[in-house]
């Protein structure tokens, strides 16, 4: 299976907010949309991701500092790896496993178009394996 599939089922919603904004606010909002993970922008321009991790070690490098007073710039974790609409879903596992990542936007020539969870690609993967269970339970009791 393709991103492209999965999107198609998922959705491509995806939250962003800007670089210039506070953890805080990027908490809220987290909250709000119950989500563990932000795309962060500068000018509408992906350049990182923030997510439930980034709060805790933004927490500790800081010792301790008010939320409000840090940007996500500072926080945010820059190394942005993404996917595109024509990756198969076993070498995105196989990326988020070796970075050990929970969040995957997708892009598309650039843009952002979708967002990724490792929650979205197992519960993927278990619907393609039930029904190919289903389908040899079935051929064999047809046997």
């Amino acid at each position: 299976m393709k991103v492209r599939q999965l999107l198609g089922v998922k959705g491509r919603e995806v939250v962003t907010t800007e670089a210039e904004n506070t953890v805080e606010d990027a908490i809220r909002s987290m909250h709000l949309r119950k989500i563990s993970a932000l795309v962060v922008a500068d000018h509408g321009r992906p350049v990182g991701i923030f997510t439930e991790r980034d709060v805790l070690r933004c927490y500790v490098a800081t010792d301790g500092k008010n939320f409000k007073d840090i940007r996500l710039r500072d926080a945010m974790t820059a190394n942005l790896v993404v996917a595109e609409l024509d990756d198969e879903l076993s070498d995105i596992m196989a990326v988020l496993i070796d970075r050990n990542i929970r969040h995957l936007p997708v892009v598309d020539g650039g843009a952002l178009i979708g967002m990724l969870s490792v929650r979205d690609i197992i519960q993927s993967q278990v619907q393609k394996l039930t029904s190919e269970i289903h389908y040899l339970k079935d051929y064999i009791a047809s046997a």
